[in-house]
């Protein structure tokens, strides 16, 4: 007979970010909270706010997975969402 942990039955999914009060909301770049506004907010913006050079790939973190986002696409901010970046891999040759 199979018994779970009490840790494994109190578990709960990760349950998403609330929207933020206000105009101005908090988000996570490189694990450094960086206050924006509020809306939908180009990938050059978001890199500008986080002092992330342009050339570099940013991700943002969904569902507990990295997901890459394109250099001419937008996310609309709600406040608490957490952005990864990091420098190109492969290239042309």
């Amino acid at each position: 007979m199979e018994t779970k942990s009490n840790a494994d039955q109190n578990a709960r999914p990760e349950a998403p970010p609330k929207p933020e009060p206000g105009p101005d909301v908090h988000i996570t770049i490189n694990g450094v909270t960086k206050l924006i506004h509020r809306g939908r907010r180009t990938v050059a913006e978001i890199k500008t706010v986080g002092d992330i050079a342009a050339a570099d790939e940013l991700e943002q973190v969904i569902n507990g997975k990295l997901t890459p986002l394109p250099d001419d696409g937008a996310v609309t901010i709600k406040g608490g969402e957490i952005f990864m970046s990091h420098v190109r891999s492969g290239g042309s040759s």
